[in-house]
């Protein structure tokens, strides 16, 4: 089936065409013959009961440079396309939260990917609460007393904003460092958002695996290894992919969660393991489709499309 595919995400110009999933899942949809059209995020809008969005249609191609061409600048109501991407990278603030607010009065008529309402409450550091059994120790606390409380539990401890991302703000704290409370000042004077907390994990020296589940179901993994003296692994801040197995713990996670992530209508979920334990739930927008086609060959973006597509059959 042809669709109409509308993609709410950051400027194309500047992405990385070599890592982007974005780029990926639209290179994906033009070779099925969908018809794509691409917005950012500032530029949706509610106007008299429509969802409108100002942006170009756009054709994608992996050529370095010179990787898109826009058609003529137009104003789409969302409610005649199949199809919309909510793609835009966080920080998960009101902007992000008032775009949710906006596609999710779309939905059923138009499919939205992922779901804007579950997106909204399934915030990557919140949504792990509902397993604490598969997740490290955890706090969520703006208060300095619990988070000294927590530490003195458990030792060494990592200490990172609720909704930050890209490894921004994360910070390793021996059970003797005296910064606590200075970072907790700092974080303090910057937003009245609580810190989440959690037990060191010293498995992340090996790497911090990402796999990739497609509607619920795993279908692979990469690992992200820090750079020596790093301990986060975020790929923004230096950390490096390499092949990565879906072992039986992380099918075993995948089990337990799958089936929540399918019925909200997650279709795109990438979960980070630390060792045997699980530590995110990405859902925003989720990365690490091209590093695993260039591992094993797995097309991530096709089992994607195949999943939207059965759902619009449905």
């Amino acid at each position: 089936m042809a669709l109409t595919v509308a993609v709410q995400m950051d400027p194309i110009a500047p992405i990385d065409i070599g890592a982007d999933s974005t780029f990926r899942l639209m290179e994906e949809a033009q070779a099925r013959g969908h018809a794509l059209f691409y917005y950012t995020p500032d530029r949706v809008a509610y106007v008299e009961g429509r969802i409108l969005a100002r942006g170009w249609p756009v054709t994608v191609r992996r050529v370095k440079g010179d990787h898109f061409t826009l058609g003529a600048e137009e104003e789409r109501d969302l409610a005649e396309v199949d199809v919309v991407w909510l793609r835009q990278d966080p920080p998960f603030d009101m902007g992000y939260i008032t775009t949710t607010h906006l596609l999710q009065r779309l939905m059923p008529a138009t499919l939205v990917v992922n779901d804007p309402f579950w997106v909204r409450n399934f915030p990557e550091k919140l949504l792990v609460l509902d397993f604490p059994d598969l997740t490290p120790p955890t706090a969520i606390a703006r208060d300095l007393a619990t988070l000294r409380a927590f530490r003195e539990r458990h030792g060494d401890i990592i200490l990172k904003p609720l909704y930050g991302n890209g490894g921004a703000g994360v910070f390793k704290l021996a059970h003797d460092d005296g910064n606590l409370a200075s970072l907790h000042e700092l974080f303090a004077s910057m937003s009245r958002e609580p810190l989440i907390v959690q037990k060191y994990l010293p498995a992340v020296s090996k790497g911090d695996k990402r796999v990739i589940l497609v509607d619920g179901e795993p279908v692979g993994a990469i690992n992200r290894v820090p750079q020596k003296g790093e301990t986060r692994s975020n790929m923004h801040v230096g950390g490096r992919a390499e092949p990565a197995e879906v072992t039986d713990r992380d099918r075993e996670i995948c089990a337990r969660i799958g089936p929540k992530l399918r019925e909200a209508g997650q279709v795109f979920v990438g979960i980070d393991v630390i060792g045997e334990w699980l530590t995110e739930i990405n859902v925003t927008s989720p990365t690490g489709l091209q590093e695993l086609e260039r591992f094993d060959g797995t097309n991530a973006a096709g089992l994607i499309w195949d999943a939207i597509e059965r759902r619009l059959a449905r």
